[in-house]
């Protein structure tokens, strides 16, 4: 049977994640050192688990309200004002997803029409292109700069902007490069957002995890928060990956939307993880520190070893990568991650995996112990002494 001939043909020509295909190589292979996956190596903090366990034993088991039960919606509201300055009403501008990819997809397909463009900055997380042709509309690339510290300016966005333009996704702290937006930087991003009247996903699922500085959402600006969904959600901050549990949050008008799909495809989150969830915003700013302090020491590391190795590498201000540049090996990113993993059982990511400008650069996720980096490293630098 031809199935080609009967299955959707928008979703048989998105090509397979760059970082799906570089695990599974390594799933085949034996004694490989990782540093392929942003999954934090910490166990989700005690007293969160509790808080899950809790709720099996107290045979709390059914459905939550689609939006997600109240109790954790005013958390999240709560947790929104006082870490970023941001006002929403539990009762109509908050949604609990299943993760913050469902959040996005979501979001993408009540915010767009197809035929419409949508703005995506690269490098960037995988999944925002796909998604977006996925939903019938027309993405729209922006290749950012090393020399800008990879952060998206003004220039670039108004003249990648067309009469078809509705959407821009917005995704800092970045993965795959760390680079992060401040205050001025977003401000500047707004007067063009606003002049065009554009709508903004921005996906600040990494938000705790910035560096020498406060992480700000562009929501908080002048005249955004009417056009701007935030994701986020509970796996990078909360080391709670698995518990799969993600929120939006945005002007009622839009949320209303977006809860009407969720509650068609999906209906409802996990019950255990929205209890757990409840527990994480109550009582969990203190692991946010903790975890935050040691990937901070991390990135130290593994910055100053890849510039030590003579693999530039700009200093990352946010999330939990690296973002060196492998130009200088005169390999491309495919073939320097493949033949890193063959020579040297070390797997990272190719650059490319995350756009094209990402050619000539590897992400390499310090969300491991510092003893599993030391080891990458010391095969890394090897690698680089017999090319």
């Amino acid at each position: 049977m031809e199935y080609k001939n009967y299955l959707n043909k928008t979703i048989q020509d998105v090509k397979p994640s760059g970082i799906r295909r570089f695990f599974d190589i390594v799933a085949e292979m034996d004694d490989v050192i990782s540093l392929s996956i942003g999954e934090p190596d910490f166990k989700t903090p005690w007293h969160i688990r509790k808080a899950g366990i809790d709720s099996l034993e107290g045979g709390k088991t059914w459905y939550s309200p689609n939006r997600g039960f109240d109790k954790l919606r005013r958390e999240i509201s709560g947790f929104a004002s006082r870490k970023y300055d941001l006002q929403y009403d539990p009762d109509t501008e908050v949604l609990v997803t299943v993760g913050g990819s469902e959040a996005l997809d979501v979001a993408i397909r009540c915010m767009v029409n197809p035929g419409d463009e949508v703005l995506i900055h690269q490098p960037s997380f995988v999944c925002y292109e796909p998604l977006t042709l996925m939903s019938g509309a027309v993405p729209v690339i922006i290749n950012t700069k090393e020399e800008n510290s990879f952060r998206l300016t003004p220039q670039e966005l108004e003249a990648s902007i067309t009469d078809k333009t509705k959407l821009l996704i917005l995704s800092y702290p970045n993965n795959p490069t760390g680079a992060v937006m401040r205050k001025a930087d977003l401000e500047a991003l707004s007067e063009v957002i606003i002049r065009h009247d554009l709508l903004v996903i921005s996906d600040e699922i990494y938000s705790e995890l910035t560096y020498n500085g406060s992480h700000v959402s562009i929501a908080s600006l002048e005249g955004m928060r009417e056009r701007t969904v935030v994701i986020n959600g509970f796996s990078k901050a909360f080391a709670m990956t698995g518990w799969r549990l993600g929120y939006a949050l945005g002007p009622s008008e839009i949320l209303a939307m977006m809860t009407k799909l969720h509650q068609y495809g999906i209906m409802s989150s996990p019950t255990v993880s929205q209890y757990a969830a409840i527990e994480a915003l109550r009582n969990g700013d203190k692991d946010i520190e903790k975890m935050r302090s040691e990937y901070e020491m991390r990135r130290r590391f593994v910055v100053g070893s890849f510039n030590s190795m003579g693999l530039t590498c700009f200093e990352p201000n946010g999330a939990f990568y690296a973002f060196p540049c492998i130009k200088s090996t005169g390999l491309s990113s495919e073939e320097f991650c493949t033949r890193l993993l063959n020579s040297k059982k070390v797997a990272i990511v190719p650059g490319n995996a995350f756009g094209e400008c990402g050619e000539g650069f590897v992400r390499v996720s310090y969300s491991y112990s510092l003893k599993h980096l030391n080891e990458a490293v010391s095969r890394i630098k090897e690698f680089l002494e017999e090319l």
